[in-house]
């Protein structure tokens, strides 16, 4: 029987996460060529979750529109938290601002991955005395 890596249910969470769709923002500079924005109706509701192997412990973030043009993004953690909202703030500010927390936490996490990765290579090349240097 063979090992299996800890890391490679982690690289597919990882994989799944960033295989995410362009924001609703980006298409309509896209579909209207002159990068002006209206507020489509997909921005209400929009969401970015974190990365991270357990889902109790993903951050989510989800645009919320209230009345008139004031949005409002949530942030959570995991499926029973109570949400944090910031806002009020534009339709571009807020899915910005979704992209920028999830872009971040993906850098965060990929950091503590590849050191997480370094410390249990040096630890299995010290258990194997060395041979490998």
């Amino acid at each position: 029987m063979t090992e299996v890596d800890p890391t490679d249910h982690a690289l597919a969470t990882i994989a799944s996460i960033l295989d995410q769709p362009a924001s609703p923002v980006d298409i309509v500079k896209a579909a209207d060529g002159e990068g002006q924005t209206s507020s489509p109706p997909e921005i209400d509701g929009y969401s970015k979750t974190g990365p991270g192997p357990a889902e109790s412990i993903r951050f989510k973030w989800t645009v919320r529109r209230e009345s008139g043009d004031r949005f409002f993004v949530d942030e959570t953690i995991g499926e029973n938290s109570r949400p944090i909202s910031r806002g009020p703030m534009s339709a571009d500010a807020a899915v910005r601002f979704v992209d920028d927390q999830a872009s971040e936490a993906r850098q965060r996490f990929e950091a503590l991955r590849n050191e997480m990765a370094g410390r249990a290579a040096a630890a299995d090349i010290l258990r194997k005395g060395g041979s490998d240097l």
